[in-house]
């Protein structure tokens, strides 16, 4: 246990030196191995870590539903969706951020990326809101935790990822997300109706569209139907895997976005150069993250853990909490998925032995990273939204943040009070 716990510490060092997680951890993971196992075997067990993950099938999936993701935001359906979720909405108090929220969630189901739909919302919908009145503070937390949505409804890049390291059925997964990720938008749309009820100088309504615009704006989310409709529809029916649904909508994202004229050869060359650097970068989490957990597994701390905790003599249920707890307070002053890959070596095998469905603790890990990206100060959506609007202080894009952290916190423990509401849709797919 104390080699673990050393390793711990000596990445946690790292870190603050700013040497990159991913150099960190795979470091650490190396020279455990070597000290604890020997010269020989180090080697032996990075090599295989490296040639396994580079060439694992499974893992094509997720430089293609990056590319799909890029090609998306390319082809302009974000616009779309915000148009018509406004001109439904739109005229209440409050409706641009309800609007940006559904556009947030829409977006989601053919993106994957919560970051990418973030910064897509920060040029469709900010420009409005400013233009109609809207506090910056409002405006940027409903784009910062809207855009979280992406990484929940399915397909998601982290729960594709958690698939993967915990050898989790991906299109269940998928499943699982579905009702936690509208639970989500609904809860933080209700929030929106809080805060505008108690301040209703932060969001004037706008103007109230006729039916025959709204029916029109319609007309424009047909590519969003059809890709979620051909890639979730054909992973659920077992017309594919996972991995070939990420193909079809790479294949079918690159469509729309030649024939919408998106899509001229120096942006194709800049959408293959962000999805490969983006590949790169979690291929490489990935990879330091297996080294680490491999050390983890050669010490005695995954069963000292398990020990203590049966001993603890606390219900399954609050270990459970005890674990979000932790995460929550690790995601504010660690990235969201490196924190995730470092942990689950330590927390999965406990959640197995405590008799927990994966597919539900795999929504929870999705939630909390939901609530690390927003969490101040080190939430990448608020950075990204910072970078993309310098005029709006970082203080204020805190401030429109922290009711939309807590009412993600309720809804986490929504989640863990009721499995069912992520555990009913995998039980249909066979």
């Amino acid at each position: 246990m104390t080699e673990s716990l050393i390793g711990f510490a000596a990445i946690f060092l790292l870190a603050l030196l700013r040497v990159p997680l991913a150099f960190a951890m795979g470091l650490v993971g190396f020279v455990g191995v070597w000290l604890t196992r020997g010269w020989v075997p180090a080697l032996a067990s990075t090599s295989q870590v490296v040639h396994e993950t580079g060439f694992a099938y499974t893992l094509s999936v997720i430089p293609l539903f990056i590319l799909m993701g890029n090609f998306v935001a390319r082809a302009g359906l974000a616009h779309e969706l915000f148009q018509a979720a406004y001109a439904f909405i739109g005229h209440l108090r409050g409706g641009l951020a309800h609007a940006t929220i559904a556009a947030c969630a829409g977006f989601g189901a053919i993106c994957g990326s919560s970051i990418a739909t973030a910064a897509t919302m920060s040029k469709v919908a900010y420009p409005s809101m400013r233009k109609l009145g809207y506090s910056d503070s409002l405006s940027t937390g409903v784009m910062a935790a809207g855009g979280t949505l992406g990484i929940m409804i399915p397909p998601s890049t982290i729960l594709v990822i958690y698939g993967i390291i915990t050898q989790t059925n991906i299109g269940k997964l998928f499943a699982a997300g579905v009702i936690p990720g509208l639970l989500s938008a609904a809860m933080l749309m209700a929030t929106v109706t809080l805060i505008t009820a108690r301040d209703p100088e932060h969001a004037p309504p706008g103007e109230r569209a006729s039916w025959a615009q709204r029916w029109r704006s319609l007309r424009g989310i047909w590519g969003v139907l059809v890709l979620a409709v051909v890639v979730l529809g054909g992973i659920y029916g077992g017309f594919f895997t996972a991995t070939e649904g990420a193909g079809f909508g790479a294949a079918g994202a690159f469509l729309f976005a030649l024939l919408r004229g998106r899509l001229t050869w120096p942006v194709l060359f800049q959408v293959l150069v962000e999805s490969a650097r983006t590949t790169a970068m979690l291929f490489t989490l990935l990879i330091a993250a297996t080294m680490f957990a491999n050390f983890v597994n050669f010490t005695t701390l995954p069963g000292d853990l398990r020990s203590w905790i049966t001993e603890s003599g606390l219900s399954p249920t609050m270990i459970i909490v005890a674990m979000m707890a932790i995460y929550v307070v690790l995601g504010t002053v660690m990235e969201e998925l490196t924190m995730v890959l470092l942990t689950i070596p330590l927390f999965f095998p406990i959640v197995l032995g405590l008799g927990f469905d994966p597919l539900w603790f795999g929504v929870l890990i999705v939630m909390i990273v939901q609530i690390g990206l927003i969490s101040p100060p080190v939430g990448m959506n608020l950075f990204v939204l910072n970078a993309l609007l310098p005029d709006v202080p970082l203080v204020q894009i805190f401030r429109g943040c922290w009711p939309l952290v807590l009412t993600m916190v309720v809804t986490l423990g929504i989640l863990i009070a009721f499995p069912q509401l992520s555990l009913w849709l995998p039980s249909l797919v066979d």
